[in-house]
């Protein structure tokens, strides 16, 4: 864990600010939480959450692909508009956006990736070295001090707006990837997958009315070439996962042509806190 990250958490019991002492991390309150040898922290609160995490299988997809390098496009748009040393990803996953942001930013920028999920973070603890990642339920209180982030993405991620708002600087960006109802939409009709609300777009602006003011929007789309198993490793990690069996999986994506050429489509928003 760095001690530059660590410098930007908070206690999630009493929100005090938390220091470094190896292996853990501790609080002027006394609240202690081990660093696991992964090298992420658990910063969960306690009680139930509104999210289920990726399971390892879910997690281990996803690496695959993103490293594939197909999602490169996104990742460069995301990168593109991400500014400041401090960069909060909420949904971190396996951390290659966050590692992106990073290399692009430069510099002194550190991360910090946060998801409920254990297995996300052992990837993304390991997805950059001025990365540190944390276990947190982003539907509770962030584990991040106030006004210090200058960067939160949230890719394909679910959105906690006012902790988001909390923990921007007044000059920060908040920067949103959400998905067209064109996004895969050869494997969606073909394998009969969840499908992307077509008033996604409406509903984003309306979650973040008031609280945010869109200074950018950009489209993001091209087409890539997949086999069998990119088709299974793209489809393993998003929501179909959870629906589908790997069995039921595989028979469909047998049944495909081989290869099949499937459209990327997603938005690319930017964000800035609304003037109070």
């Amino acid at each position: 864990m760095i001690d530059e990250a660590v410098t930007l958490l908070a206690c999630p019991h009493c929100g005090a600010g938390l220091d470094a002492d190896p292996p853990t991390l501790l609080c002027e309150s006394g609240h202690t939480f081990d660093v696991a040898r992964h090298g992420y922290v658990s910063l969960l609160s306690g009680g139930g959450g509104k999210f289920t995490g990726d399971s390892a299988e879910m997690v281990a997809a996803r690496a695959d692909f993103l490293a594939s390098g197909r999602y490169d496009p996104v990742m460069d748009a995301v990168a593109d508009v991400a500014d400041g040393p401090h960069v909060l990803d909420v949904g971190v996953g396996t951390g290659h956006y966050l590692a992106r942001v990073l290399d692009t930013v430069g510099g002194d920028a550190v991360g910090i990736g946060v998801d409920v999920s254990k297995a996300a973070a052992r990837r993304a603890a390991r997805a950059h070295p001025r990365a540190a990642a944390v276990v947190a339920d982003v539907w509770t209180a962030l584990p991040v001090r106030t006004g210090t982030i200058d960067t939160a993405l949230s890719v394909f991620s679910p959105r906690n707006v006012p902790e988001l708002a909390r923990v921007l600087a007044p000059t920060g960006r908040l920067v949103v990837v959400t998905p067209t109802d064109r996004h895969l939409q050869e494997l969606v009709t073909s394998l009969d997958l969840v499908r992307v609300d077509e008033h996604k777009t409406r509903r984003l602006g309306d979650s973040l009315a008031g609280t945010f003011e869109r200074t950018d929007r950009r489209a993001v789309g091209y087409t890539m070439t997949l086999g069998p198993d990119d088709v299974a490793a793209v489809v393993g990690m998003g929501p179909s996962a959870r629906h589908v069996t790997p069995a039921e999986l595989a028979a469909r994506v047998t049944a495909l042509p081989t290869p099949i050429e499937v459209t990327v489509a997603v938005t690319v928003s930017v964000y800035r806190p609304a003037a109070v």
